[in-house]
């Protein structure tokens, strides 16, 4: 029996999804199906979703307190609001999402609490980022040094979890001018903008060496299974379930200029 056999003696069993610039409102809607109707454990890593940006909130974002929607409205940007809870991201093709869907028993000992998921996450990501930068796990954020690079959010339910996170290998400065400086931030942002709390991965870690390093860490919690991207997607088709990710109106976005202080600025924008 050879060392690797050895350690994966009693490890739980994780099917491994690479995707490849899936569209994020499938990939969540993906996911959502998986956590409702599956009762196996998934790792998920989609590298990329399609150029144009989209903004994606939590399931109770309002758009007024976190988005400049007369920016989104007038350059027709998508939102999106989740099925979990978290923060507001803009995602492109320069993001990398990492998600991992389980058992409430899948890790022995591990709390389906939000926290505890958390800090076993930032377990596996320390092995990703060993030697590399300064990481740690601030508040809910992954960061390097001062710096955030990794948002994540949960949904959690009777016997079974979801992990997800948006890793901002790169991004463009612009799509930062689509998000307000929210109400409820983390205590180490000290109220810095955007570009002053971020920073890009591609400055640590290319993008190939991440996604393999973050599959080593996965393999030290689960025996691996690689599924093609089709058996993920087909198996579910059939199943009675409709997911609550959705992308929000245009009519939804102006009505919420109407709720801000600035409603004036509503009479300046068409439908």
């Amino acid at each position: 029996m050879s060392v690797s056999q050895t350690r994966n003696i009693g490890l739980p069993l994780i099917n491994l999804l690479r995707l490849k610039g899936v569209p994020i409102l499938q990939q969540l809607h993906l996911e959502e199906r998986l956590l409702r109707t599956s009762s196996d454990n998934w790792c998920i890593i989609n590298d990329g979703t399609p150029h144009n940006p989209t903004v994606v909130m939590g399931i109770s974002g309002k758009a007024d307190e976190l988005l400049e929607i007369e920016s989104v409205l007038r350059d027709e940007i998508s939102v999106i609001r989740r099925f979990t809870g978290g923060g507001t991201v803009v995602v492109d093709q320069g993001t990398i999402f990492v998600t991992f869907i389980c058992n409430k028993d899948a890790v022995p000992g591990l709390q389906s609490y939000p926290r505890p998921i958390m800090s076993w996450s930032s377990l596996v990501y320390k092995k990703v980022f060993q030697g590399i930068g300064d990481f740690s796990l601030r508040e809910n954020d992954y960061v390097l040094g001062n710096h955030k690079f990794g948002g994540n959010a949960q949904s959690i339910t009777k016997n079974r979890w979801v992990h997800h996170t948006s890793f901002l290998w790169d991004y463009e400065v612009s799509n930062m001018g689509y998000l307000k400086l929210p109400k409820r931030a983390p205590a180490y942002r000290q109220a810095r903008n955007h570009l002053e709390f971020i920073c890009r991965m591609k400055d640590y870690i290319t993008r190939s060496i991440f996604i393999e390093r973050t599959i080593g860490a996965v393999g030290d919690h689960f025996v691996l299974r690689s599924l093609p991207e089709s058996e993920a997607f087909q198996s579910r088709v059939g199943s009675k379930y409709e997911p609550s990710s959705r992308l929000l109106r245009r009519q939804e976005l102006y009505d919420a200029i109407l709720k801000s202080p600035m409603a004036n600025t509503a009479s300046r924008l068409s439908l």
